[in-house]
């Protein structure tokens, strides 16, 4: 007797159900691409109980006729595809022609479409996958779907959904996606009849924004500039250095209009922040790439989430690059705040006259670090310097021995002095090392390390970007490389853990990325042991050095740890602390 059976086409849609129908907010996903894909101006989306009891998406698309609204819950129809070459081209948000007929076979699901030029409209009932009404119906021009009763025919899946409010908050990260992605589309959500939101549709991503995550966060965004590429154009907002959140969850990238999820994008996106992020945050990012169809492919998994890129190196530089031009073109805006029309009162204290007592202590403070490359960073004696221009700011300050108190056109400024000196001794000794390259120090025992043979045969091909870094490594057999010296700030650590470490550092960086930049973890490390600390005292010819070399580094708003270096607070916050504006 044969062991092997066709499955019935019940059985088999539930099964193809479970990759692409993992929750409600799989549903919500799949239906509003069909909204979007079917030209919609607006989306209505309703749940009851976080979905699990009701989903209904209500759109104003193009509808279907009957013959149409039969066919679509059959698999694998679908009106985006015909042959296998377009799966090369595909432009859509849907193509497969699964979603329909999997969301139908685990639940109750309710159909109405009528296009805009028809009579009439058509309703059909399908429930557990199996076709219970087709007839005339009279709902307005677009489609509504309703799904009830998800997974009701399937208790083993059911049990593992989670709590109401957890089903909802996913079907809502979802809704935000597809409203960034789509600002000129309206939508709406109601929850147990409440509406959550209305979002009207909008001409820029920068309203949308706006009305969906407040004017708060689209204040610390910057607008990433466009580069003329031949392949690759990015649009959209990345957050300021130091604008960062503990998870992904305000990370948004879309892909020709697909809200996608990439490990290539997630890395470039890192890189490009580089010091400007704290180790352990995620920038926040509204970023869309729009790319040839063909040099991506976006048929990878059932549910579309994972995209496979023809070039993936291409990719990451162009994202690098974009990130790297806009953080540097917002250092031009921030320091035009420090550019502005000198305050109209005089300061508390004048530049050019001396600190008081109190925030004028003796001795005169001296860095003394064991480095050589540091030395020449000391604060110099109290010799006569020109003063920093008052058409910048005006210094009115330290507080606490830690926070330089200043004013520019803005309001009041707070400089922490510790962090501006650890961004300024960092950026001077990194370009030391590019310039000059890395000092090595020679082990007093060679260490013998051994690799695996892919890592090994990448290593004999890069030993001369390991030499400039100060590794001494030359081969000693198969697989096996002699490791004779170290850069200084390297000293003590495990060889083969170090080889390693360098070698997927280096695998993952852009081409552009300086292989020297592989140590600045440890650079950083060591300017924080030298620089100025909280409770040093200062001068006030220090104090003016300090902010003239703070305003020429390259990110100064921010030390390598990624923390601000200085806090504007306008006078608009002022005012509403003391109670002078509502």
């Amino acid at each position: 007797m044969s062991r092997v059976r066709l499955l019935s086409d019940t059985l088999a849609s539930q099964v193809a159900a479970g990759e692409v129908i993992e929750r409600p907010a799989s549903v919500v996903k799949e239906l509003i691409e069909n909204s979007i894909d079917a030209q919609s101006q607006s989306i209505e989306i309703m749940i009851r109980r976080g979905g699990i009891s009701l989903i209904r998406v209500t759109d104003d698309g193009i509808g279907m006729d009957r013959d149409d609204a039969l066919l679509c819950l059959e698999r694998h129809a679908t009106s985006k595809i015909r042959t296998a070459a377009d799966l090369a081209t595909v432009a859509t948000l849907g193509f497969r022609g699964e979603a329909l007929p999997s969301i139908a076979s685990v639940a109750r699901f309710r159909l109405t479409t009528r296009e805009k030029e028809a009579v009439a409209g058509t309703e059909v009932i399908v429930a557990g996958g199996k076709l219970e009404t087709a007839r005339n119906g009279g709902e307005a021009p677009g489609t509504q779907i309703e799904v009830r009763s998800l997974f009701y025919n399937l208790p083993a899946r059911r049990k593992f959904l989670r709590s109401e409010n957890t089903e909802t908050r996913n079907i809502e990260h979802q809704l935000n996606l597809q409203a960034i992605g789509h600002p000129a589309i309206a939508f709406s959500f109601l929850r147990d009849e409440r509406v959550v939101f209305q979002l009207p549709a909008t001409k820029s991503l920068r309203e949308r924004i706006r009305d969906l995550l407040g004017s708060e966060l689209l204040a610390r965004l910057l607008e990433i500039e466009p580069a003329a590429r031949a392949k690759i154009q990015l649009r959209g907002f990345i957050g300021q250095a130091g604008v960062s959140r503990g998870t992904r969850a305000q990370q948004f990238i879309f892909v020709n209009g697909r809200a996608i999820g990439s490990p290539v994008i997630d890395a470039a996106l890192k890189e490009g922040y580089h010091t400007a992020l704290m180790k352990g945050q995620f920038p926040v990012t509204f970023l869309f790439l729009e790319i040839d169809p063909a040099e991506v492919d976006v048929n990878v998994h059932p549910a579309k989430r994972e995209v496979r890129f023809r070039d993936p190196a291409a990719v990451r530089e162009a994202v690098v690059a974009a990130i790297r031009r806009t953080l540097e073109s917002d250092r031009s805006t921030w320091q035009e705040q420090f550019r502005g029309p000198p305050p109209t009162d005089p300061p508390f204290v004048r530049p050019e006259e001396p600190l008081p007592a109190a925030l004028d202590p003796q001795p005169a403070f001296a860095i003394e670090p064991a480095e050589p490359a540091l030395r020449d960073h000391r604060f110099p004696p109290n010799e006569a310097r020109p003063a920093v221009p008052a058409h910048r700011f005006q210094i009115l300050g330290v507080l606490n021995k830690l926070y330089v108190l200043m004013e520019n056109a803005e309001g009041l400024v707070l400089v922490d002095q510790h962090a501006a000196h650890e961004r300024i001794l960092f950026e001077e000794l990194r370009r030391r090392m590019e310039e000059q390259g890395v000092p090595s120090q020679r082990l007093l025992l060679p260490q013998v390390v051994s690799l695996p043979p892919r890592d090994a045969e990448w290593l004999e091909r890069n030993l001369p970007i390991l030499q400039k870094m100060g590794l001494g490594v030359e081969e000693f057999g198969r697989h096996t490389f002699k490791l004779e010296s170290l850069p200084p700030f390297l000293s003590g650590a495990d060889p083969a853990r170090l080889l390693q470490d360098v070698i997927d550092s280096l695998k993952s960086a852009s081409r552009s990325t300086s292989p020297l930049r592989l140590g600045e973890d440890m650079i950083a490390k060591t300017v924080c042991r030298h620089a100025i600390k909280a409770n040093d005292p200062l001068r006030q010819q220090e104090v003016e050095k300090l902010i003239r070399d703070l305003l020429e580094c390259e990110l100064p708003y921010c030390c390598p740890h990624g923390r601000p270096t200085m806090i504007q607070i306008s006078l608009g916050e002022l005012e509403k602390k003391f109670g002078r504006k509502v």
